[in-house]
């Protein structure tokens, strides 16, 4: 009796460990959807300024570290994270050595090398690239392999903040055999590469359909055993952010949505039906207007929206204030985005520390003001109501990304507009367009050839100095860098850029936050984007999708790796 109940015993132990060992296979899960409503129309952060980009090329290739839900710096490719305290931060500050974790592979089975996150900084810093993410290299001077697992990146100047390269899904390692012939003028036209990456993520690209869906599945060459759990993995694009919330929230055909830009009464009724979860944060994510510094005129050609021809009437100051000074954001936040929305007259409204106090007459709407203001500098309205002055009229062509939510804000800022003498066109143009890098379009949110265009974005982290280097000279962009730059308003000042350079060299966190507030209050006070709503970032998971964790600072999906499927 002893010995039967000793033999069923062993079995029932076996049984548990084939059981916990089928748990733990990789691709046990089969297969997982996700929907982002704005499509992704490349998988190469360097060529493009799109999240959807970025996020989708995040579960293909990787940097060294990201940032986790809580904005805690961890290593991903690489072995810890270099601080002076272990030796990775030389003592003056001018350089970084990061140690690479041993055996990783790319997902064609070849190693990964320091020999490859040289040749990804030599490919962005490629001055006829037009990298997109050139400001997180800002104020590099070599980047070295030091040995095959180990990088050296030194700077020009004492650099306490030295975590721009390859820290967060905007500037992953790209593979040195696969992107060889890419560089320079060239990287725009590897379609087969741009499109389908070699990574050391936890998927591989199988089929990549651009601004429609992309095919993923797991990467039987990635480090972590037993990850990802999903076989594959669908990401699908188009549509618009309600029919994305209903597809995980009341039909169940998807397990993630990203970007829920929707009125906040329907997406409480969605989440009703018991089917998926809304999950919300807030970083540093704000809805803005960009207001173009240059002349947009079709006439000018390749002249056109570049600082070669200044705006005819956005160079006044006057103007861009009345436009702001007419703006009802408490309504705006009403309406859009309810509890996942604030007023912010700041770009830069968190981390709290560098939220500038100093911009809050904006949270109030004046209209008399606006038009006093017109008035006083001598735009004249005519028979028809539109201001104009030395035969230049106030008529603005207003561009932005087709959602509902911003086409609801369109039609009242257009009215609030009209109430103070400006004539506006509205125009929406498809997501996957408007901030994709398709060098043939015009609709692209980089080439700007528009008077006002309004869209959000955000930075990997909690520091924001490679962000407020968007705005730099250097980041303008134009033909000359293929119209990759960070800077869509073409804004120049070189007192902003000796901010952004004091930033880079001091060490002391609430000096970085004195300069960051200034360069805050530069861009708001001479209103060279006019800031909307501080959002929350909003999205929805199945019930039956676990791991998921929101990051607002870095790529939402950035652990899909730890994602799996309820039993």
């Amino acid at each position: 009796m002893k010995l039967k109940h000793l033999i069923a015993g062993m079995l029932g132990a076996a049984m548990l460990s084939t059981t916990a060992m089928a748990q733990e296979e990789r691709g046990r899960d089969g297969n997982v959807n996700v929907i982002y409503w704005q499509a992704a129309s490349i998988l190469n952060p360097y060529l493009s300024g799109g999240t959807k980009d970025i996020d989708a090329s995040s579960m293909v290739i990787e940097p060294l570290a990201r940032y986790d839900e809580n904005g805690n710096m961890v290593p991903v490719l690489a072995a810890e994270i270099p601080t002076a305290g272990n030796g990775g931060v030389s003592e003056d500050l001018t350089s970084i050595t990061w140690k690479l974790k041993e055996g990783v592979t790319w997902s064609d089975g070849t190693a990964f090398t320091a020999a490859d996150v040289v040749f990804t900084a030599e490919y962005c810093m490629n001055p006829d690239g037009g990298c997109q993410q050139l400001s997180k290299f800002g104020d590099v001077e070599s980047v070295e392999a030091v040995d095959d697992l180990t990088v050296k990146i030194t700077f020009s100047v004492p650099k306490p903040f030295p975590y721009g390269p390859f820290v967060g899904s905007t500037t992953p390692v790209i593979q040195a055999a696969q992107f060889a012939e890419c560089t320079g003028e060239a990287a725009p036209t590897c379609t087969e590469q741009n499109f389908g990456p070699i990574g050391t993520g936890p998927f591989v690209v199988t089929e990549f359909r651009a601004n429609d869906a992309i095919s993923l599945e797991a990467n039987s060459n990635f480090r972590e055993a037993g990850k990802p759990a999903f076989a594959t993995l669908t990401f699908k694009g188009g549509g618009d952010a309600a029919s994305a919330a209903r597809s995980v929230l009341e039909t169940g055909e998807f397990d993630y949505a990203w970007n829920l830009q929707i009125a906040p009464e329907i997406l409480a009724d969605m989440e009703a039906k018991g089917i998926g979860t809304v999950v919300s944060g807030f970083g540093p994510l704000v809805e803005r207007l960009m207001v173009n510094q240059t002349d947009p005129d079709p006439a000018l050609g390749d002249g056109r929206s570049t600082v070669a021809n200044p705006h005819p009437f956005l160079s006044d100051l006057n103007v861009r204030k009345a436009l702001s000074l007419a703006i009802d954001r408490p309504l705006l936040v009403e309406i859009g985005y309810g509890k996942a929305g604030n007023v912010t007259c700041n770009v830069l409204p968190s981390p709290a520390i560098y939220n500038s106090p100093n911009n809050a007459g904006c949270e109030v709407q004046d209209i008399a003001g606006a038009n006093a203001l017109l008035d006083e500098a001598g735009w004249v309205r005519g028979a028809d109501g539109v201001r104009e002055k030395d035969g230049v009229r106030l008529s603005i062509l207003y561009q932005t990304s087709t959602n509902a939510v911003r086409q609801d804000f369109q039609a009242l800022i257009k009215q609030w507009w009209a109430e103070i003498g400006v004539e506006t066109e509205l125009k929406n143009i498809d997501a996957a367009v408007f901030f994709g890098g398709d060098q043939s379009s015009p609709d692209t949110f980089q080439k700007f050839f528009a008077d006002i265009e309004m869209y959000a974005n955000t930075f990997d982290g909690t520091d924001p100095e490679a962000y407020m280097g968007n705005w730099a000279c250097s980041e303008i962009p134009s033909p000359d860098n293929a119209w990759l730059g960070g800077n869509m308003p073409r804004f120049c000042d070189p007192a902003y850029d000796a901010l952004l350079a004091e930033m880079a060299g001091t060490a002391d966190i609430n000096e970085r936050a004195r300069l960051a507030i200034a360069m805050n209050d530069m861009l708001m006070q001479n209103y060279i984007m006019i800031p909307l709503v501080h959002r929350g970032n909003v999205s929805a998971r199945a019930n039956t999708l676990e791991g998921v964790k929101l990051n607002v600072w870095d790529s939402q999906l950035w652990n899909v790796a730890d994602w799996s499927r309820a039993n």
